[in-house]
């Protein structure tokens, strides 16, 4: 609830994406936990923390629901502070990092990061904004690095014909190459007539739980998975 317009009022800003739930060190509630401890630690007051919850760093900050909230409240003059844990929680790259953070410098909105590095920054001082367009630099330097050693791999890896990713249901690797799973193949076939003779997604998921059938990695069924056999196997 927003409980004044002074120059010290702050929003926070969290996001998960699916990936990232598993990981206790990016967990929403950690976040959270991060940034009420350093808006208290640096005299901020901490109006509201803005969530996106399995949302991906790739989609543009303003079409978040939680990203859209917090530019409106900006816009309303209700905070003057955006503080999140990590870069990239907020931004999708370097260069959409460097042109909001310029926007809201130009409208007096401090952005304040909590752990660049193990180190916080505030874009509010000159320190701070120096050292923000110089780790936004880097973290995409990095991130492309990572991009052109994993399609070199993956480039040798098929020219040797070796399988890049985890077998789908249907198949196993042996020996780096696909082969077919006669025993998953029938489970596919199955799951396809039930589907024809009527049956829901949900229903089916259902029915082979009941029935102890696990999926591939060992877990439970949901109904988006029997739809992606379904749709695969028509």
């Amino acid at each position: 609830m927003v409980r004044g317009k002074g120059k010290n009022t702050a929003v926070g800003y969290v996001r998960v994406s699916t990936d990232d739930q598993a990981d206790s060190g990016l967990s929403l509630s950690h976040q959270e936990t991060r940034i009420r401890a350093y808006c208290e630690a640096h005299g901020l007051e901490l109006i509201a923390v803005v969530s996106d919850e399995g949302v991906s760093a790739g989609k543009p900050f303003a079409d978040r629901r939680g990203g859209a909230e917090v530019l409106g409240m900006i816009a309303a003059g209700t905070v003057h502070h955006v503080v999140a844990l990590k870069l990239d929680r907020v931004f999708r790259d370097a260069g959409n990092a460097l042109a909001q953070s310029s926007a809201w410098d130009k409208a007096g909105i401090g952005l304040h990061l909590i752990d660049m590095g193990g180190q916080s920054i505030n874009t509010r001082s000159a320190m701070g904004r120096m050292f923000f367009v110089m780790s936004a630099g880097f973290a995409e330097m990095e991130r492309g690095l990572i991009r052109e050693r994993t399609a070199a791999a993956m480039r040798v890896k098929r020219e040797r014909g070796e399988v890049i990713s985890r077998p789908t249901l249907g198949f196993d690797a042996v020996d780096g190459k696909l082969v077919r799973n006669d025993g998953e193949a029938a489970l596919i076939a199955r799951i396809y007539d039930m589907h024809k003779g009527g049956a829901s997604y949900n229903a089916i998921s259902k029915q082979l739980t009941q029935e102890g059938v696990r999926t591939k990695r060992g877990g439970s069924w949901h109904a988006t998975t029997i739809r992606k056999l379904v749709l695969r196997a028509a």
